[in-house]
């Protein structure tokens, strides 16, 4: 789908568009996560609050602007709406976002403030994705996909370039997972630049369409989806990004909805981290020791997405 090259292009395409995150270590906490060396990835400090940004600006820079005064329209469980939301405040173009029922209404709230229209169809992203393809066919408007896009994929794996800058002796990269264009990106990157270095990626429990596709050995769709985590919910992935993951992910864990919450929870309490349910995946999966590490593993975990929900409940 994509190479090296590409993210490296995206790289000095968004360069001062978006922010190099921090990463930071996981320690002096009242409970450690894990029996290994912890480093967390801020990209619920990126722009918009997550790394979503980075891939809807390469998308946004890569783009006809005249195709662009066509509008801009996407499909999103939140964070790549958020992220479209803005790309389109740059361009300064009318931008659509379709979303689920359970989308977060702090979420909604965001992309109404950068001024983009919402609109909510469906229980599920998929059943949002129809949608939004039915109104680009009626207006022409450019369609930001938020994972089976090489330009989107291409930004997301700027995540990648940065932990093996800020991480250089990383030996598992944890990646949390929708549709699978973060780990795709991100595993791209590693895997050219640091073979050994593991990419694990976390679904949710009620959304595990990925898995199911590796175990099925080709692309699959989900007979349902039954996670409430609207920014990890997806019923079938592309199969570029299948083939991708195949190629490049070592394993892949379940996390279910509570593990998640209670994660987000102790990112909050422990490390003051308003961390959304998505960007708390990977610190659950070694909360609940799906992930197996120990004292010599050095760990990059991706806070990939900012959120109230483990403030307010």
């Amino acid at each position: 789908m994509i190479t090296l090259d590409h993210i490296r292009a995206a790289a000095a395409r968004i360069d001062g568009n978006v922010r190099h995150t921090p990463m930071i270590a996981a320690a002096n906490l009242k409970a450690p996560i894990a029996d290994a060396e912890v480093k967390l990835k801020l990209e619920l400090l990126q722009v918009t609050g997550s790394f979503k940004a980075r891939g809807a600006t390469n998308r946004l820079l890569t783009t006809d602007k005249a195709e662009l005064q066509r509008g801009i329209v996407t499909a999103s469980g939140g964070n790549h709406g958020i992220a479209t939301a803005r790309a389109g405040h740059m361009a300064g173009v009318a931008t659509t976002i379709f979303l689920p029922s359970n989308a977060s209404p702090a979420k909604i709230a965001k992309l109404e403030a950068w001024g983009a229209a919402t609109r909510i169809v469906g229980s599920a992203w998929h059943e949002s994705n129809e949608a939004a393809q039915a109104f680009v066919r009626e207006t022409g408007a450019v369609y930001f996909h938020p994972f089976a896009d090489p330009a989107v994929v291409a930004g997301q794996g700027t995540v990648g370039l940065e932990i093996l800058e800020q991480m250089p002796d990383v030996t598992t990269v944890l990646v949390a997972m929708g549709g699978g264009g973060l780990i795709s990106g991100v595993a791209t990157a590693v895997k050219a630049l640091a073979p050994q270095v593991r990419v694990i990626g976390i679904e949710a429990e009620g959304s595990p369409v990925l898995l199911r596709s590796l175990e099925a050995g080709r692309n699959v769709a989900l007979d349902k989806v039954t996670t409430s985590v609207a920014t990890m919910a997806c019923a079938k992935t592309d199969d570029r990004i299948f083939e991708t993951v195949s190629r490049h992910v070592d394993e892949i864990v379940l996390v279910d909805d509570a593990e998640m919450l209670r994660a987000a929870k102790s990112l909050w309490f422990e490390m003051g981290l308003a961390a959304d349910l998505s960007g708390a995946a990977a610190i659950a999966a070694l909360m609940q020791g799906r992930v197996k590490v120990g004292k010599g593993d050095r760990v990059c975990a991706i806070v990939c997405g900012a959120g109230p929900e483990a403030v307010e409940k």
